[in-house]
């Protein structure tokens, strides 16, 4: 004969309560990853559009129209203005970059739930402590969401960047007189395959490069907060350091995914209707490997100011809604 011990009606309450908090706590937590994602995200556009315009019009120029990034910038300036030169297409980032900022550091913090689902994450001093192999699944996860919005609105700011490059005649208005104005025409000529072309190579470029991204941030935010003699974080990182960490992530992304950037920037900006086959080996007739790198420069010169003002952006939302929510 089995005997059973009656369950206590307080013990079940308090697990249920628990669970709930946990559940509420989960979900706080996304949407302020959201919204300083948001942030973040304002702030690389500000500060990194004009090396993000150099970069795209080396990839997407001619052989020989510039002889280097400075010759990319004096043209600009000259043709075109300093500011309405160097933020040419800003407005398609802007509009679009706070949703795909935003949906990236939620989809990351989505992916480390995941992950704490699938495999076992030890917290100490209240802060779980994922590994570098953990983060970097958790940073693949984050592109994949983030290509809906990514891969339109890239489609839409390098098609306005290099706009500026092949000005019309004089009296002749430009193709495009802005984002939606791209958005309409491009829908009206292919529907919305047209609008998200490239797709696949922007998840090609993201999901490796987002990887990177996370990992090498947490990797060297770890290296420099403070620890106690297990090795634990115990304290908070510095201003300073959030802008290295930041700083040297961007390097890390750009370093294993940039000849998928051109192959997307090319594919995003060609006539017709150009496949990825097709233009790689477009590309590569035109320089063989060296010619994937065009802009490579500008775009590590701009990961550096960009993402440690991503980062920072995002560290201080954290906090400012820390200490007011």
């Amino acid at each position: 004969m089995s005997s059973t011990t009656p369950t206590n009606p307080q013990e079940v309450s308090d697990e249920v309560m628990a669970t709930e908090s946990k559940t509420v706590n989960q979900t706080l937590a996304q949407i302020r990853s959201f919204a300083a994602g948001g942030v973040g995200g304002v702030c690389a556009v500000v500060v990194g559009h004009p090396f993000d315009l150099v970069k795209v019009r080396m990839q997407t120029a001619q052989k020989g129209v510039y002889s280097g990034a400075m010759d990319v910038v004096r043209k600009t300036v000259a043709r075109e203005g300093l500011a309405r030169g160097l933020y040419a297409g800003v407005s398609a980032p802007l509009v679009g970059v706070t949703p795909m900022f935003a949906v990236s550091f939620w989809g990351y913090d989505l992916g480390k739930t995941i992950v704490s689902s699938l495999s076992e994450v030890p917290v100490k001093h209240g802060t779980p402590q994922y590994s570098i192999g953990q983060i970097s699944a958790a940073g693949f996860f984050s592109a994949i969401p983030m290509t809906l919005i990514t891969a339109p609105f890239e489609r839409v700011k390098v098609l306005l960047q290099i706009q500026g490059q092949n000005p019309p005649p004089p009296g002749q208005k430009p193709k495009y007189s802005g984002g939606v104005d791209v958005v309409r025409q491009l829908y009206k000529e292919g529907g919305i395959r047209s609008v998200f072309r490239g797709s696949a190579m922007t998840l090609a470029r993201d999901g490796p490069g987002s990887a990177a991204y996370f990992a090498a941030y947490e990797y060297i935010k770890r290296r420099l907060t403070p620890k106690d003699a297990e090795g634990n974080v115990t304290g908070e990182l510095s201003l300073p350091a959030v802008l290295t960490a930041g700083g040297a992530a961007g390097i890390a992304m750009w370093i294993p995914v940039f000849p998928v950037d051109t192959i997307k920037s090319r594919l995003q900006s060609a006539e017709g209707r150009p496949t990825i086959g097709g233009t790689i080996r477009s590309i590569y007739g035109n320089g063989g490997i060296k010619a994937f790198f065009p802009g490579f420069g500008p775009a590590l010169a701009r990961a550096v100011p960009a993402n440690a003002a991503t980062f920072l952006g995002v560290e201080v939302a954290h906090k400012l809604m820390n200490k007011f929510f």
